[in-house]
């Protein structure tokens, strides 16, 4: 295999992070081959936080409420990302939708988690609508991230029986176990330049 230098990866989370975690910690134990750059939130107080402080890793708070505009947080977001040389950023529970000029910026460079298999339920509490839609197989789904909500093309996908009695909490808690599976590999992927996209169509090497 071909000497691929290492790539700054960067991360934007707004509740606990455990995505941001596990792929913190893939980076960190080598099994994916890159460097962490900064954790953004967009709150003050997100548990995240401290899950960076535990692995050293920088982190910032950028209130968006101070800004004019979605776009002008999202400025303030990429210097940031720029200051730490991001070349892929990891959206791990990040929920403010993202302009398309912060999309256009960062173009199959944004990798996004979704509780779902895609296109089946996008957008907020998938695991409920998965439920409230009596499918038998839920699941989740890594993307990159485009202008639509959930509609990037997509790069792995994990099925997760649905069971009888199951909630959106229980189904959540087993989803998450193959969300932290395959956000870490779709990472390693685009860090071993495996990952291509056409007519929205992601190929693996």
């Amino acid at each position: 295999m071909k000497n691929i230098p290492l790539k700054k990866i960067s991360f934007l989370a707004s509740r606990r992070g455990s995505n941001f975690e596990a792929v913190a910690e893939k980076i960190i134990s080598g099994y994916i081959p890159a460097e962490t750059g900064i954790l953004i939130t967009d709150r003050e107080n997100a548990p995240c936080l401290e899950k960076a402080a535990k692995l050293g890793i920088d982190a910032v708070f950028i209130d968006p409420k101070k800004f004019s505009s979605r776009e002008e947080h999202e400025k303030e977001m990429v210097s940031y990302l720029e200051r730490y040389n991001t070349e892929l950023i990891v959206a791990s529970g990040y929920m403010r939708l993202l302009t398309p000029y912060f999309t256009a910026k960062y173009r199959m460079k944004i990798i996004n988690i979704h509780p779902s298999l895609l296109p089946s339920f996008p957008g907020k509490n998938a695991q409920q609508q998965a439920i409230d839609h009596g499918v038998r197989i839920s699941g989740c789904t890594t993307h990159f991230v485009d202008d639509g909500t959930d509609t990037g093309p997509i790069i792995l996908q994990a099925a997760v029986e649905i069971i009888s009695g199951d909630d959106a909490d229980s189904l959540s808690a087993r989803i998450l176990k193959e969300e932290h599976r395959i956000l870490a590999e779709s990472v390693k992927l685009f860090c071993e330049e495996k990952l291509s996209v056409t007519d929205r169509k992601v190929f693996i090497k």
